[in-house]
Formats: structure tokens, sequence, C-alpha cells
């Protein structure tokens, strides 16, 4: 009996411990809150460092904005025999002075006699090589304006192999803002270029980046890090253009050398003299005096033309002129272009309305009663002047508050606008055989 009781007593002391069971949807909840509260705290710290992260390195390292690079207006310059007239008019008349001081009168040549001395003077071979060394000297210090601009695309051929294809064009040095150098290059070479690398006269080689472009007028400008070119080159051998004016009355006679690749290849060069000065060529919201040369290059000429004084007056275009020009090198006035241009060393798009037009001529404001103005003689296809409702015939008088007489003074106020911007056109349309005024609030695009 006493066995039989402790026996007992020592199984009703055995205990077994089980395991709790694991409850799957509460863990799985748990652990889905875990995780979705991790997602977004991290999100919340992310969105929190972007926001405070410039304001941080702003305040901690500040950065100098760079400086702007801004052409002077122009204004049109005067005939020589002008500024000799104005001289003499305004100057003071020369006091008498003693008789004793005068100094004996200029001889005056007749043509006779000139042409006497000039049939003297004899050229021979030495002479003619003893020139164009001197233009050869010319033409390597123009070159330290130049630039080589190599653009690199990848490509896949028909068995999916993977090449890489380089086009290279011509640039020009014509701005340094502080921080970045700015190179006007053509924009078809580089458009489509996944990588731009610029090489200057001295062999050295720097990446570029786009920084704007303009398609119409063929115009882009590259920037270059001035981190990435050494000190010396920097501080000593760095040239840039310095960009001349087109606006003189008559230029045909004036002797110009293009740079670039006036030939097709990079580094060739042309001499010659500019033929005519007189035409315009009119593309979308503005129009470009026309400088044509006697200069025979290819029809894939760029580059630029400078004058004797180692100024840019032109940039190079192609297909501007009559099939019996075709291989004459031609080039836009560089007065015409200098507000694009710092528009675009600026990082900003060009304004765009989409008009083509020209002045009104003297005859048909006499004739025909046609208002002076901007006469539009075509509208882009969905561009912001066309949903406005102008249309071709229209003369353009006024732009909000500024009076228009020809083209160029709405190429003007229109170039100091921004995308954006509501501008009011004042036009006179005809309407049962007279012109009435209309006025159109139009937005302005971004030209492509």
């Amino acid at each position: 009996m006493p066995e039989d009781r402790e026996q007992n007593q020592d199984k009703f002391m055995i205990e077994k411990i089980k395991q709790r069971p694991i409850n799957r949807r509460r863990l799985i909840r748990q652990t889905l809150i875990t995780a979705s509260m991790a997602v977004i705290f991290g999100l919340i710290a992310c969105f929190t460092f972007l926001i405070l992260e410039p304001v941080i390195s702003n305040r901690l390292y500040p950065e100098e904005e760079p400086e702007a690079i801004i052409f002077p207006e122009e204004q049109e310059e005067m005939l020589p025999e002008e500024m000799l007239e104005e001289y003499i008019q305004t100057s003071p008349s020369p006091s008498p002075e003693p008789e004793e001081s005068e100094e004996p009168e200029s001889v005056e040549l007749s043509e006779e006699q000139i042409q006497t001395i000039l049939d003297r003077v004899v050229l021979d071979l030495g002479d003619y090589q003893q020139l164009y060394s001197v233009l050869g000297d010319y033409v390597e210090q123009l070159k330290q304006y130049m630039v080589v601009v190599t653009g690199t695309k990848s490509d896949t051929d028909w068995f999916a192999n993977v090449y890489e294809s380089t086009s290279e064009s011509s640039g020009t040095i014509i701005g340094n803002n502080g921080k970045e150098l700015l190179i006007l290059t053509d924009y078809t070479s580089v458009k489509k270029a996944e990588r731009l690398t610029v090489t200057f006269y001295n062999g050295t080689q720097a990446q570029a980046q786009m920084m704007q472009y303009h398609a119409d007028s063929n115009l882009a400008v590259l920037s270059i890090s001035l981190n990435l070119l050494s000190a010396d080159m920097v501080e000593n051998d760095l040239h840039i253009a310095e960009l001349g004016s087109s606006l003189q009355k008559d230029m045909t006679g004036s002797p110009v050398i293009a740079m670039g690749s006036p030939m097709g290849s990079s580094g060739s060069v042309g001499y010659g003299m500019i033929t005519s000065s007189d035409n315009q060529v009119s593309l979308t919201d503005v129009n470009f005096k026309l400088l044509t040369t006697d200069i025979y290059g290819s029809q894939s000429a760029a580059g630029v033309l400078f004058n004797m004084r180692g100024q840019v007056i032109g940039f190079i275009t192609t297909g501007k002129t009559g099939s019996d020009m075709r291989n004459m090198v031609s080039a836009y006035g560089v007065s015409d272009l200098k507000e694009m241009i710092t528009r675009l060393t600026k990082g900003n798009k060009i304004p765009y309305l989409g008009i083509t037009g020209v002045d009104v001529p003297e005859e048909a404001n006499e004739e025909f009663q046609v208002p002076y103005g901007a006469y539009v003689r075509e509208v882009s296809m969905d561009s912001p002047a066309m949903l406005a409702g102008i249309q071709s015939g229209d003369v353009i008088v006024g732009i909000d508050e500024q009076t228009v007489t020809r083209m160029s003074d709405y190429t003007a106020y229109l170039v100091k606008s921004n995308p954006g911007d509501e501008l009011t056109l004042r036009i006179m349309r005809q309407s049962q055989g007279e012109y009435k005024e209309m006025t159109f609030e139009i937005v302005v695009g971004e030209a492509g």
C-alpha cells in the first residue's frame, strides 16, 4: 500500500510542458506592419533629405552664380563719308595761327600721276609669298579661338554587334561665365551624339555637355566645366573670340577668312571677300542677313567668318543660296544672332510664336496701302500664332505697347520674352478692300 501511494504521488508530480501553438495570421500581420513602417520611414527620410540637402549644401558650401554673358546691342555703322560729314559739322573751326608757323600746303596728285606711280610698282613671286605668309600667320592666331567637336554615338549593326560612330564639326569659343567655358557650334552635327569631346588648338581634350540649342538656325551652345581644364590653361591659354558687327550698310568687297570646316573637313581654311550682304533669310520668327562670299567650299561647310580685325562677323550656313552658288560659302550675319546666342549661353529656350514674315516694301505701302509692319507670309502648323488665329497676309503693327514697323522690331521684342508669357499682338487684316485692326492674345511657346 505505501508503495502504491508513492507511485501515485510520483505520477501526480509529473508535468508535461507543451509549446503554445504559433498564430500564423498574427505573425504575418506583425511582419507586414513592421515592413510597412520601415518603408514609410525610409520614404519620409528620403523626402526630408531631398528637401533639406540643397539648403544645407548651399549654406555650408555656397556656390556663386555663373556670370551672364551679354553681347551689347549694336547700332548701324556709318559709312566713312557720313562720319566725315558729321565730324566737319560738329568740329569747331580751327583758330588762325601765325604765318610763320604755317606748314607748307600738301601737294595734290592728279589721277594720271597716281596711276603713273602705281604702274612703276611691280610685284614678283616673293611679294606674293610674303603676302600669303602673313595670312598664314594670321590664321595661326585665329586657330586659338577654334575647337574641334567630336560627337560619339553607340549603334547596333545587323548582327546585333554594338559599335560606335563619330562625327566631327568645328566650334568657336565665345565665353567664360566663371564656371564653364562656352562653345558655339552647329546643332546638326551634335544633336544625336551621346558623348561630346572638345579638342582645343593645343591638343587638350575635355568632355562637353549640350547647354541649349535652336534647331531652326542650326545653333548650339556647349559647356565645358572649368574644373576639367588645368589651372594654367584656364589662366593663360584660353582665347575667347570677339563677336564683331554685320550691320554695316555695305560690306561688299570686305576681305574675310573662313575658319572651322569650310571645305568640309575640320581645320580647313578659306580666303576671300564678301560678294553680297543685301539678301535676307526668313526663318520662323526671325530674319537673318546673309553674307555671301567668293570662297569655294563644301556643301556641308561649317564654321565662322573672321574679318581682318580678328572678329567673328558670320556663322557659316548651307543651302541658303541659289543652285548656281551652291558651293560658295555663305554665313548668317552675327549681329542678328547676338541676342539669340545670349539666351543660349544662359541655357534658356528661344521664345516661339511660329510666324515667318518680311518687311512691307515702300511700293506696297504706296500702291496698295499695305500698312508698315511685319507682313506675315506663313504661319507654322499648330504654332501659338496659328492657334490664336493669326493668318497669312496679316500685318503685325504692334506687340503689347511696342510699335512694329518692320520684321526686326517684332523679332527684337519677341526674343526678350520668355516661354509662357502672354503677348498682345495688334495686326491689320484686309477686309472688303481695306485694312482693319484686330487684337490677339498669344501665349509664347518654346522653339525646338
